[in-house]
């Protein structure tokens, strides 16, 4: 399912809910449906670059190098698979984190699920 984030202040952007949910999560937010206030853009971005930081000092997660081992076998052969592209936090987050910026700059709200 998908999310679609909107604001008078910027271009809509549009994530999966799995992926929106960690970042509303961090905002103390309803993944269906909800606002981010003018007022509480300035919170919300100090927030979500916190947690981007954050996720930027850790690596890949065991999960993945456990899919990537799986994958590949007991000599390191790629099976003709293709090279896994990890997609990080920072790159699902960046397009609502611009909004953000804009919505706190022109003073607007951002809205999704209605």
């Amino acid at each position: 399912m998908l999310i679609t984030f909107k604001s008078k202040a910027a271009s809509e952007v549009v994530m999966y809910k799995e992926h929106a949910k960690r970042i509303l999560d961090l905002l103390h937010k309803d993944v269906e449906r909800g606002v981010i206030t003018a007022a509480e853009t300035a919170g919300a971005i100090v927030r979500l670059e916190a947690e981007i930081a954050e996720s930027r000092l850790h690596p890949v997660s065991e999960d993945v190098q456990q899919d990537v081992a799986a994958h590949h076998g007991d000599a390191g052969d790629d099976n003709e698979h293709e090279p896994i592209a990890v997609v990080t936090f920072s790159s699902r987050a960046y397009p609502l984190l611009e909004m953000l910026r804009a919505a706190h700059k022109d003073g607007q709200d951002i809205v999704w699920g209605v």
